[in-house]
């Protein structure tokens, strides 16, 4: 039981030093993926953007307010979806999301593990059906 403690303790580090160390947090000039979402049950929020070429990510930001597990997960899904298909960031599942994130959040942090994820797919789905037109 204590290396399983000490290996919770290390995935709780990682997502403590993405909460205040942040990757990739700002903004994208003509980003062409960019969705902003919220979860009212906590107020956390997330606005995702996206610089896609030919059908992938080459770019991903993320600006937010919020819990470390919704700010640290928007931080390590943009160090994952840069490139990235844009395909397969929407096939994206909540399991594949909290594998990056290590840990199992609970019923009541699901949500925030999961809001940078959903941005970003409401995001390239908006992005595709104004590309379709």
């Amino acid at each position: 039981m204590k290396e399983a403690s000490a290996i919770e303790e290390l995935y709780r580090e990682e997502i403590m030093d993405h909460y205040q160390h942040p990757r990739n947090f700002g903004r994208l000039k003509n980003a062409d993926v960019c969705y902003h979402d919220y979860n009212p049950v906590c107020g956390d929020e997330v606005t995702m953007q996206l610089k896609a070429e030919k059908g992938t990510a080459k770019e991903a930001v993320f600006t937010g307010k919020g819990c470390a597990i919704s700010q640290a997960a928007a931080s390590m899904l943009t160090e994952y979806a840069a490139g990235k298909k844009l395909r397969q960031l929407l096939q994206m599942k909540a399991g594949e999301m909290l594998q990056l994130l290590k840990i199992s959040p609970g019923p009541v942090r699901i949500k925030c593990a999961l809001l940078a994820m959903r941005a970003m797919q409401k995001g390239i789905i908006q992005y595709e059906a104004g590309a379709a037109k």
